[in-house]
């Protein structure tokens, strides 16, 4: 186990480092990129599908969709872009902006390769971050590439970093996800296809194809191998983005961080909570988003979830019932489950059943999710809220939301 140098997002390693290596002294300029991880091989798209397929990656995002099946969805010509989105909107997550600020040639030969093998010309890295844009933008001045590389600054909301959303705000339209639900590969930037993905993918796909699939599948789980990057916070000791094999058991993360006891979040605000951790391990889809917060025990669960809840309908797209009446409606309901009111946690109840399904985006799926898994999860902070109006416990912001008050 190696502690990296602490940067603005601590990182440290359990196992093999890859997606972390080189950079225990700061960030990898071009030099120390290539003398970690030497020249970048030009692959075929053909190749890059048969190595995705075989080592089984996924997307590192919040959908895990199969990289092997995206990259066959395209068409054999006519690929207009190479989108790598890097519009990390999700408050707790830093694994992508730390690749970005500290290694930006890896996701950068993940991203031109892919543009090499499936014939684009184009490469668009679309991120909300200043310093991990000015990273990006300065490797591309280190870089020799004859594929044009741009850096597209896009808004910090929620909702903005969802794919279609992403491609909106790069076409100069609103920084919201579309009702109409194209897949890019199909329809994507200049309504041409498009291979999109967020950073770690590139990333992934960068040492994929130096690595082959035999040497990539020698660490984390044999149906997935490789590494991960986790970003863990709350009530822990060492916060931050941590590399780890795929599949490794949460209580061996937990611990290595130092987490206190308690509840935990799995995937982020559009994620859910564990009812135990003993035998759970992490691997996708459950760690997509590469999320792992601990609660604790000494904040009042409920009054958390209800900030969040409330930040979750401030970030509406607005287009929407489900989104703009559904979550406000379950941010009253909350509420009175705080105040021991049972007809909150009737009508929360009725909400979340109506509300998954019928949105035009993601966000209110993703927000019904983390709130019923909150339901099932703190039974017994909700009986004593409705037996005796609350938990006699504080809420210590210890679930991070910007803008928040603590």
């Amino acid at each position: 186990m190696t502690i990296l140098q602490e940067t603005p997002v601590v990182t440290r390693i359990i196992g093999e480092p890859r997606l972390l290596s080189g950079l225990d002294t700061g960030r990898a300029d071009l030099q120390r990129h290539l003398w970690t991880h030497g020249a970048q091989p030009q692959l075929t798209r053909e190749a890059y599908t048969e190595l995705a397929e075989a080592v089984g990656l996924r997307g590192r995002g919040g959908a895990a969709f199969p990289v092997s099946l995206k990259l066959a969805d395209l068409p054999a010509n006519g690929t207009e872009a190479v989108v790598v989105n890097g519009s990390e909107s999700e408050p707790v997550s830093r694994k992508d902006r730390l690749l970005l600020t500290l290694a930006p040639h890896l996701v950068l030969d993940g991203a031109v390769g892919i543009a090499h093998g499936v014939g684009a010309s184009t490469v668009i890295v679309a991120v909300h971050d200043a310093a991990a844009a000015a990273s990006v933008r300065a490797a591309i001045s280190e870089r020799p590439d004859i594929i044009d590389i741009q850096v597209s600054d896009t808004p910090g909301r929620f909702v903005a970093g969802e794919a279609r959303a992403v491609l909106s705000v790069l076409e100069g339209g609103p920084a919201v996800p579309p009702g109409r639900r194209v897949l890019p590969t199909r329809k994507g930037y200049r309504r041409r296809p498009t291979f999109l993905s967020n950073v770690e993918t590139f990333a992934q796909l960068a040492l994929l194809a130096r690595l082959g699939s035999r040497q990539f599948g020698t660490t984390g789980l044999s149906s997935e191998p490789g590494t991960q990057l986790l970003t863990v916070d709350g009530a822990v000791q060492r916060p931050g983005v941590i590399e780890t094999p795929t599949g490794i058991p949460l209580d061996t993360v937990l611990q290595f961080t130092g987490a206190d006891a308690g509840p935990v979040l799995l995937g982020g605000y559009h994620g859910r909570w564990l009812p135990q951790t003993e035998g759970v391990n992490l691997s996708r889809p459950d760690a997509s988003a590469g999320i792992v917060l601990a609660l604790g025990s000494d904040t009042c669960p409920l009054g958390e979830v209800h900030q969040v809840a409330k930040w979750l309908a401030s970030q509406s797209a607005g287009q929407c019932g489900p989104c703009v009446f559904g979550l406000a409606g379950l941010v009253d309901d909350f509420g009175r489950i705080l105040r021991g009111d049972p007809t909150g946690w009737e009508d929360a109840h009725r909400h979340l059943g109506l509300v998954p399904g019928r949105g035009a985006c993601a966000h209110p799926d993703g927000s019904a999710r983390f709130l019923a898994s909150a339901l099932e999860v703190f039974g017994d902070d909700l009986r004593q809220h409705l037996e005796t109006g609350g938990c006699g416990r504080v809420v210590r912001g210890v679930l991070p939301v910007p803008g928040g008050s603590w």
